[in-house]
């Protein structure tokens, strides 16, 4: 229960069908999916030109247990409607969860659910949900896509109430830039709604369901770019005023009030960024620009990622401040630890008052013994050294002096580091995709530090959880001692590790590498706790800082190594 209860995991849920679950457990997300449906039905797919057939084969029956191409083992039916169903299971091969969605092959849409899924598998954008497998097999059509259990999907998120400014900023930007780039590869979503929006742990937003959960219900759209840019609008409509911006109820959303229109986000609720607000408005607009600043719409995706990379970058709220308790002294502190009790003014105590040390007849009688011994030790310690140098000058002996030349090799001392020159540099990047911006990597060694090697953008600082780290390889000719390597980065603090191997050939994967030393900031300097030999050093990034246009980024500038 606990792993569906987060159904920002499946996309079933943003089929918008009743899960079978939503009677046994009203409360989890997967009840949403319903929900999507019944309150949108005279809205948003009417629009989107959704045309339902009269009648459709039945979904395929199948339990929990079934297990299709001899890996892919049914767990739970989270939908079955509209003749196909959606489940959650398991890659008994790769070990880990999927979502399925299930139909017969003689559907009246499964050529157009196979079609859709084999497109948006092909587009490999990581800010949506991949889509792994889609086949026919037999009398049966299925899709396999992946299962997110640390994503949370919006409609959960705005049951807590409104997004943050910085929040919903960061939704706007990153959907818009994702379904951009999907509309230039020919894809379109046409149902974008608050159950097809995820959000991870680490604050990337991610989209389900591109084409397929379209194709699932046959729905087209004449301007599926004006369609999408519309319903990104209400996305951030929703994010900022927990309301949905048509009349009807919507997503576990109330819709805005009869005969009023639509109205600006920040005249629905006080607080709301006035940037954003006319954001929203601009995208939902059909016919002209807003009545605030008069503003061009937005149409597609793509004018809307511009319109909110023209905006002034809306920083995350700083830190609530809670002033420590005041300072509370403490008995002795304030003088009154160990004090006796306060007595009657009449009773007067003798104070004993105690000689001064060493004042007393035996005290004194100590002082002279102590003198003596000292006088006497005195005589003893220099009668024995006059006795020393006289033998030593009737022996003929050399009195020892103290040297100050160094004379053996542990008085030398250390020689000082020197500059070792590297013949060569290249990318590295063997857990990605095996390139990372090549052509710029020479710039880490010219000595000039305006130019720089950059990697590419991320959406989080863990390279989007696509990978343990990228980095640049340098090459000294042949096997040297280093003592110290120093790095300069641009854009922010970056967090960094030194590798090193001997071999003469360059090792396939990081752990190839010996770690040598890390460090975090700007400027770092990696020195290993001991001068090692190596040929190839690998300069391996492993956090990278936030860029101005919204992604992170790592950018060297310059690379020195000494011995």
């Amino acid at each position: 229960m606990a792993e569906r209860s987060t159904a920002a995991v499946d996309v079933a849920d943003n089929s918008g069908d009743e899960p079978l679950t939503a009677k046994a457990d009203a409360a989890t997300t997967d009840g949403t999916a319903q929900a999507e449906d019944a309150e949108s039905a005279g809205s948003k797919d009417a629009r989107s030109g959704q045309d339902r057939p009269a009648a459709v084969p039945a979904s395929p029956d199948l339990h929990s247990g079934h297990k299709l191409a001899g890996r892919y083992r049914l767990e739970e039916c989270v939908t079955r409607l509209d003749g196909f169903s959606s489940w959650r299971a398991v890659d008994e091969k790769l070990r880990r969860a999927v979502g399925v969605h299930l139909l017969t092959a003689d559907h009246p849409r499964a050529r157009s659910v196979l079609a859709a899924a084999r497109s948006s598998a092909l587009l490999g954008d990581p800010r949506f949900v991949q889509v792994l497998d889609a086949v026919e097999e037999g009398d049966l059509v299925y899709v396999v896509h992946e299962w997110l259990p640390d994503a949370t999907e919006l409609t959960a998120l705005l049951a807590a109430g409104p997004l943050e400014a910085h929040d919903a900023y960061q939704l706007v930007s990153q959907i818009s830039q994702a379904m951009a780039a999907a509309h230039r590869e020919g894809l379109a979503h046409l149902r974008l709604t608050p159950g097809a929006v995820l959000r991870s742990s680490t604050g990337q937003y991610r989209i389900r369901g591109l084409a397929v959960n379209a194709a699932l219900r046959g729905i087209t759209a004449d301007q599926p770019l004006r369609t999408d840019t519309e319903a990104i609008g209400a996305l951030l409509y929703a994010a900022l005023t927990r309301r949905w911006p048509y009349e009807s109820d919507a997503y576990g959303l109330s819709g805005l009030p009869k005969d009023l229109g639509l109205i600006p986000p920040d005249q629905v609720r006080a607080g709301v960024h006035r940037g954003l607000s006319e954001l929203a408005m601009r995208a939902l607009a059909n016919d002209g620009a807003t009545a605030s600043r008069q503003e061009q719409p937005c149409t597609t995706p793509d004018e809307l990622a511009k319109a909110v990379a023209a905006m002034p970058r809306i920083l995350p709220p700083e830190p609530a401040f809670t002033a420590p308790p005041e300072y509370q002294r403490t008995t002795y502190q304030q003088g009154t630890y160990g004090r006796p009790s306060a007595r009657p003014a009449s009773v007067t105590q003798p104070v004993i008052i105690p000689p001064p040390p060493l004042q007393s007849r035996t005290g004194k009688a100590l002082k002279w013994a102590v003198s003596a011994l000292l006088i006497a030790a005195l005589g003893l310690g220099s009668w024995q050294l006059a006795e020393t140098v006289l033998n030593r000058k009737d022996s003929g002996e050399p009195t020892p002096t103290q040297t100050t030349d160094g004379g053996g090799d542990d008085n030398k001392a250390a020689e000082p580091s020197k500059p070792i020159t590297v013949v060569g540099a290249q990318d590295y990047d063997p857990l990605g995709d095996g390139s990372e911006k090549p052509g710029s990597t020479k710039n880490v060694y010219d000595g000039d530090t305006s130019s720089f090697w950059t990697t590419d953008g991320y959406y989080s600082a863990d390279f989007g959880r696509l990978k343990e780290g990228v980095g640049v390889v340098l090459d000294l000719g042949k096997v040297q001692q280093v003592g110290n390597v120093d790095v300069s980065f641009l854009g922010g603090n970056t967090s960094v590790e030194l590798r090193t191997t001997e071999d003469s050939s360059l090792p396939q994967l990081p752990g190839g590498f010996t770690k040598a030393a890390s460090g975090s900031g700007t400027k770092v300097s990696l020195k290993p706790d001991k001068p090692v030999q190596a040929r190839y050093l690998l300069v391996w990034l492993t956090e990278l800082p936030l860029g101005d246009d919204g992604n992170y980024r790592g950018k060297i500038s310059d690379i020195k190594v000494t011995s």
